[in-house]
Parts: structure tokens; C-alpha cells; sequence
């Protein structure tokens, strides 16, 4: 029994340190491959912006005029007015290597502008539409997210409460448009949403 036992702990070990290696090759392979791609990208010479895809603020949002005002949906306008003075780029999804490579390693300072200028067009939005919702002001809320989402949001919020709206006006067959909407995501929480909004159908 003794010896069985002993026999089938040397299997394991002998198992288990070759199973090991071949992790440590791995991980090692993937650590290498990243930092010669990392090498590439700060390497990579400035490129023009032209071709990305800048967001305009239209204006029904810009000069909306709800039925009802508070500080704070008025707090939010301004926010959204001065954000469309700023060059905004929804760069979900893309790593700093990824925008080096693409575009130079000169430009990574003012493309993280882009984005952050994108991350804060996205949370006003929301809280707008919250705070237009809450006024009993739905159909510039829709206006307001229907925006949102043609931007490539991943404020998985303005998805579902976008949702509940179409459903309260009697147009739940749009949720579906949010789903294929949702599924083009580059963003960690484009499953999840999905899920969400299939659940509703």
C-alpha cells in the first residue's frame, strides 16, 4: 500500500513539474512577445490624427431646452457646452501600445486627452439623461441616450435605462437595435450588457 501510495505522489510531482514548465514557457512566450511590442511602439514615429474618428456634439443637445430646469441639469449643460469646444475620441479598448503603434509615441499625451475628454462626454450624458428622466422630460432623455450609444458608450447604465424608456413609450422592438449596438464594444463590459439587454426581449 505504502509503495502505491509513494508511486502515485512521484507521478504527480513528475505531472505536476513538467505541467509547470510548459506554464512558465507560456507566460514567458507572452511576457517576451508584449515587450517586443512595447520596444516596436515606442519606436514608432508620429503619425497624422486625421483618420480618427471625432465626435461632434450636436446641437439639439447643446441648445436643448427642457421643460423644466434645476441646478443641476443646468450644471450639466454647461458641462456638455464646454466639453464640444475639446476634440473628444471614444479609445475604449485600446491599450497605450496599441496607440503608439497606431499612431507615434509622440502623439500618446494628446490621444489620452481625447479619451479622457470622450470618458467625460459619456458620464455627462448619463447624468443628464438621469436628471431629465427624473424631470418627467423622457423624450430628450431618449434624445440624450440614443446620442450616447451612437458614440460607443460602455456605461452599461445608459444602455438599460435607454431600455426601460423605449419600453415605457411602447417601443420595445428598439431593444434589439441596442443589443447590436452593445455586441460592437470594444470594452470588457460588452458581454454583460448583452446579456442584460437579451433578458429584456
Amino acid at each position: 500500500m505504502n509503495f502505491i501510495i509513494i508511486a502515485s505522489f512521484s507521478i504527480f510531482c513528475v505531472v505536476f513539474f513538467f505541467a509547470r514548465r510548459r506554464v512558465d514557457r507560456i507566460e514567458a512566450k507572452r511576457d517576451n512577445a508584449f515587450w517586443e511590442r512595447e520596444r516596436q511602439a515606442n519606436f514608432t514615429r508620429k503619425k497624422p490624427l486625421v483618420n480618427l474618428n471625432y465626435i461632434t456634439i450636436p446641437d439639439r443637445l447643446l441648445n436643448m431646452e427642457p421643460a423644466f430646469t434645476t441646478d443641476a441639469l443646468n450644471a450639466c449643460l454647461k458641462t456638455l457646452n464646454d466639453l464640444s469646444e475639446y476634440r473628444i475620441v471614444n479609445l475604449t479598448g485600446y491599450t497605450n501600445t496599441d496607440l503608439k503603434l497606431e499612431y507615434g509615441t509622440a502623439n500618446i499625451t494628446i490621444l489620452s486627452d481625447f479619451d479622457l475628454h470622450y470618458t467625460n462626454l459619456v458620464t455627462c450624458l448619463q447624468k443628464l439623461a438621469e436628471l431629465l428622466h427624473e424631470n418627467g422630460d423622457d423624450a430628450l432623455a431618449v434624445t440624450v441616450l440614443e446620442f450616447a450609444v451612437s458614440t460607443g458608450t460602455d456605461v452599461s447604465k445608459s444602455y438599460y435605462l435607454l431600455a426601460d424608456l423605449y419600453d415605457a413609450a411602447g417601443a420595445h422592438e428598439k431593444i434589439a437595435g441596442l443589443i447590436d449596438a452593445a455586441g460592437e464594444l470594444r470594452s470588457l463590459l460588452k458581454d454583460s450588457i448583452v446579456q442584460n439587454l437579451k433578458e429584456r426581449l
